[in-house]
């Protein structure tokens, strides 16, 4: 997780702020940090069900990391300074944030192209701006919400690439869908390289789950987000993204908090809209890129932010191993 779903979610359970909420939807100001607001149903997703077998290990999850030396977190000082200050100056366990983990990893080119890679090619020699859709590996998808989102993305007129795994994929293609937005808009029915997709200059939005991973690749690369949280911690990444750094727009739900219920195509195809033609799109689009670069210089050899903490977080191991040795 970042530094600010962690902050933020000590802060509202340590000052128990989600009990006096009268709805799941009602908008609660966290006081540590005044300026941002959660629902209960941020919150959902995250806790385990205290009677389920899961929350045994979640408790055991958290009382072993409160008696760890520290965490490594995949996040970077500039990104989110404001959180990584506020934990460390109260209390051990002390974070370390040295990435963005995505920029250290060398990118390695595929002998063969594979098609969606062929396709892109093919749209940025057309000069055309292309919407990523991508939920993960892990939430699940109703064929319902498929058919609404397949309707979004051919009503929008956008170009996009949307990768499904293949059982998910069988609801939608049966419609002839493919068939629909033939030269516009292709569905890939196996694994890709995401970084590959997102470092195309001709993807100009990721329609994401907002898995951290998945948010701090677009954010490197400089792609802005519409984010659709579905599972975990999703949701307060979700209100990061657009609230907290403003780097992307939020979907249309029939819920009023970050955590969307069922997204109807409607809704769906004017967010479509606006990230990839309209102001707002133009605004988070030009913020992302700054952000990115900032993403860029945090991961410089010897100066960057993230190379000095790795620094600093050696040295502390090294004295630490030394003391024990005394």
């Amino acid at each position: 997780m970042n530094q600010f779903v962690s902050c933020v979610s000590r802060a509202v359970f340590e000052d128990r702020l989600l009990d006096g909420a009268k709805s799941d939807d009602e908008l609660i100001t966290v006081t540590r940090f005044p300026w941002i607001k959660v629902t209960r149903n941020d919150f959902n997703a995250v806790m385990p069900n205290p009677n389920g077998p899961t929350m045994e290990v979640f408790i055991d999850q958290v009382k072993s990391m409160s008696n760890s030396l520290g965490f490594i977190v995949n996040s970077f000082y500039e990104l989110e300074k404001v959180y990584i200050d506020n934990w460390n100056s109260e209390k051990r366990p002390k974070v370390w944030c040295v990435g963005p983990l995505c920029l250290a990893e060398p990118e390695l080119e595929p002998q063969k192209k594979p098609f969606w890679i062929q396709w892109l090619d093919q749209k940025l020699a057309q000069g055309c701006s292309v919407l990523y859709v991508a939920f993960g590996s892990q939430a699940e998808v109703s064929s319902e919400q498929l058919q609404q989102i397949a309707m979004g993305l051919q009503e929008s007129k956008a170009n996009f690439l949307w990768v499904l795994r293949k059982k998910e994929s069988e609801s939608i293609l049966d419609d002839g869908f493919e068939e629909k937005v033939k030269g516009r808009g292709i569905v890939v029915k196996q694994w890709v390289d995401q970084r590959q997709i997102l470092k195309y200059q001709c993807i100009e939005g990721f329609l994401s789950h907002c898995g951290w991973n998945s948010a701090l690749e677009s954010i490197c690369y400089g792609v802005p987000i519409l984010a659709w949280p579905m599972i975990a911690e999703q949701a307060l990444n979700a209100r990061m993204v657009v609230e907290e750094i403003k780097v992307g727009l939020r979907v249309d739900s029939t819920c009023n908090g970050m955590k969307p219920g069922f997204v109807k195509w409607d809704g769906l195809m004017k967010m479509v809209k606006e990230l990839m033609e309209g102001e707002m799109g133009k605004q988070v689009r030009k913020r992302v890129k700054e952000v990115a670069e900032l993403a860029k210089m945090a991961m410089a050899d010897s100066d960057g932010s993230s190379w000095q903490t790795l620094d600093l977080l050696i040295n502390e191991l090294c004295n630490k191993k030394h003391d024990v040795r005394l």
